[in-house]
């Protein structure tokens, strides 16, 4: 029972209006009050206490360890990697999760894809929860991809595709990458020459040439991404890798191919008879 009613409330302010009245009756402290569970943690809107006060089987971190990650819903696995509410918007863990979602159309690929700047968009969303958020998915998207280990030997353009596939097929913006070889078609390293805009990527001959000079490689791998996903080579594209194949000719370091990677496919250079 409340220590005070509404009747009480009521007779104390008999000429408000309604509307401002609901604003009084939020600002009264009634002592033996508690707030029923089904206004807890952000249900319909409204948060007291955070999921700590939750029942220990609707938290997702002990519901995880009970029952299995699989049972968490995407809100809930979003919830443990921003790990803490927004006092300011009286939001907990999981409304956070429900808002990533709700502003990028339930679309995790999207959601995965933004980047910091998008994250912070959304309200409640500060620097450090964004970065947890991006930080997993990146972590996700590089489980998901074969690593290339430093000095496995470049067999085939396929085998390029499966580890840069999941780390560009999300991606809004053009990068361009080499892969730098030995005399065995070992690979040294990767090295990313430039970042473009969604339909460009500018590479000049000595931005692409100056790290294989530095690291002696014998021959690179050109790759790129399409952000639109159709792995069809442009004009431009064509134009760059044949004036890279005629630099690299000149300084004796082959241009073994060119592959550019988009969502679910990839084009080879080598295998279309363009190099």
């Amino acid at each position: 029972m409340f220590s005070c009613t509404f009747g009480a409330v009521i007779s104390r302010f008999p000429l408000m209006k309604r509307g401002m009245l609901k604003n009084v009756l939020l600002y009264i402290r009634c002592s033996d009050f508690k707030v029923p569970p089904f206004m807890k943690g952000g249900q319909g809107g409204f948060m007291t206490g955070g999921i700590k006060e939750w029942p220990e089987d609707e938290r997702p971190r002990e519901k995880m360890l009970k029952k299995g990650a699989a049972t968490l819903s995407d809100a809930e696995l979003l919830a443990l990697v921003i790990r803490s509410g927004d006092p300011g918007s009286r939001q907990s863990a999981i409304d956070l999760g429900r808002e990533l979602i709700t502003h990028f159309s339930g679309n995790l690929r999207e959601l995965g894809g933004a980047d910091i700047s998008e994250l912070c968009a959304v309200k409640g969303m500060g620097l450090a929860k964004a970065s947890s958020v991006k930080a997993a998915f990146t972590l996700a998207g590089r489980f998901q991809g074969r690593k290339l280990e430093h000095l496995d030997r470049f067999t085939s353009p396929q085998q390029v595709f499966d580890y840069f596939h999941h780390e560009f097929r999300d991606s809004r913006k053009e990068y361009f990458l080499i892969l730098l070889l030995d005399g065995k078609n070992r690979i040294i390293r990767r090295v990313q020459v430039s970042e473009g805009s969604l339909n460009q990527s500018i590479v000049h001959p000595r931005e692409v040439f100056s790290p294989a000079v530095k690291e002696s490689a014998a021959a690179v791998i050109l790759v790129h991404n399409h952000p639109t996903g159709d792995p069809a080579p442009s004009s431009e594209d064509i134009a760059i890798t044949r004036r890279l194949k005629e630099a690299g000719e000149i300084m004796g370091i082959k241009v073994l191919d060119h592959i550019i990677v988009g969502d679910g496919e990839y084009l080879s250079f080598v295998e279309r008879g363009l190099l």
